[in-house]
């Protein structure tokens, strides 16, 4: 018998992002009575999108379980930044597993964000989706050096981008940093929309969407008995925990661990302020500061990360985090308006190696779970749903493994 962690969205996020919930979200409702499906994928978020729409397209019964509106808690603190970078460098990942199997998991999330494009633009969602280039700026101790080694580095692994000196850079799209590798292949949306939309598709497809608190599972027998706090059970052949960041005590990993990150969304800006693209903006450094736009023009701006997860700690630290980051933009972008309209906080996962944990629940195998996304949370998103997917249809293929919550751990 497992039992649950209990967070609420109030612990997940403090503050309010520049998002808006879409028309199209299905309306969770209680369950009246016993139910069984297929697949319950508990948690509504970004995660749980994807995988609702991707289980029900090919074929599966699901069930969605969230006691809260969905993508309300980690989700609607996103950036959505969505890039195929990941946070650990390609030359820091190959130091840690080797040149071939880092290049592969770059590749992955480089098509990754490709097939999310596909999806949105299939589904036609409503979600501002744009196509956007990634600027990773010298920071910190990263300087030209390191910059031109990584861009070789991904070149060999035939990855796209260009390494840019210093006066091209500020020439092009006005940073002065010292240079910067730009490529092509990321994107941005509205994460809010992003997830109902997804969540509409899957309802259009017949997923049922339960608004209940999971309090137990029992996976001792061929099926799993969710326990939901109204007093029904939904049995499921198979269950995939995708609740954020909290992790149930048979998903703890030593890899994983949970961190505060503060955003801020400025009043719209005139043109001239904003850089050409315009292309997500990320540093190469450990403590980096990340920004984008937004369709109607505002510099969403965010970093300050920290190393614990205490919502009251996060929040009281929220007006100190909004200047800060206040700051740094303006030392990036001296001509921009500084005049704050959101401000807002979150708690995610990360690991120690980028990578997330998406898998089988070892020593439980009618459990699933997807964690761990660090700053690649949408990109990762997606593609946990189709690792999974491949997983519940009987299918396994090598690359599974690069995430696996049991892979093997760096040296």
């Amino acid at each position: 018998m497992l039992d649950p962690e209990t967070t609420r969205h109030e612990d997940l996020r403090s503050g309010t992002g520049p998002w808006r919930p879409a028309l199209q979200r299905p309306q969770g409702r209680p369950l009246g009575r016993d139910m069984r499906c297929d697949v319950a994928i508990v948690g509504a978020g970004i995660t749980g999108a994807f995988l609702a729409e991707h289980l029900t397209a090919i074929g599966l019964d699901v069930v969605v379980i969230d006691r809260e509106r969905g993508g309300f808690g980690s989700t609607a603190a996103s950036t959505a930044m969505l890039q195929w970078e990941i946070d650990l460098s390609l030359r820091e990942l190959a130091a840690l597993y080797g040149f071939e199997r880092a290049a592969e998991i770059y590749q992955l999330s480089f098509r990754a964000v490709a097939g999310l494009g596909a999806l949105v633009e299939k589904l036609a969602l409503p979600c501002s989706f744009a196509r956007r280039d990634s600027i990773y700026l010298a920071a910190g101790n990263v300087g030209p050096r390191e910059l031109r080694d990584e861009a070789t580095l991904r070149e060999r692994a035939g990855l796209p981008g260009s390494f840019v000196e210093h006066a091209a850079l500020l020439n092009a799209f006005g940073f002065d940093r010292a240079a910067a590798i730009v490529s092509p292949g990321s994107a941005e949306a509205d994460p809010l929309c992003l997830c109902h939309g997804l969540l509409a598709a899957a309802a259009r497809a017949g997923a049922r969407m339960i608004r209940d608190e999971a309090v137990a599972y029992d996976d001792a027998g061929r099926s799993v008995a969710i326990s939901l706090s109204g007093g029904v059970t939904v049995e499921a052949g198979h269950v995939v925990l995708a609740t954020g960041y909290v992790m149930p005590d048979c998903v703890n990993d030593d890899l994983h661990s949970t961190a505060s990150s503060w955003a801020i969304a400025t009043v719209p800006q005139s043109p001239q302020a904003l850089w050409p693209g315009p292309a997500l903006v990320w540093e190469a450094s450990e403590d980096y500061s990340y920004c984008r736009t937004t369709l109607e023009g505002r510099i969403v701006f965010g970093g300050e990360d920290e190393d614990f997860a205490d919502p009251d700690r996060r929040e009281k630290l929220g007006p100190a985090k909004t200047e800060a980051l206040r700051a740094r933009l303006h030392a990036l972008l001296p001509q921009a308006r500084l005049d704050v309209d959101f401000a807002w906080s979150g708690a995610f996962g990360q690991t120690a190696d980028g990578l997330p944990l998406i898998g089988r629940v070892p020593g439980r195998p009618r459990l699933f779970a997807a964690y761990g996304y660090g700053g690649n949370g949408i990109t990762f998103s997606f593609l946990a749903s189709r690792l999974l997917g491949g997983l519940l249809r009987g299918g396994e293929e090598r690359w599974f493994r690069h995430f696996a919550i049991d892979r093997p751990r760096p040296a």
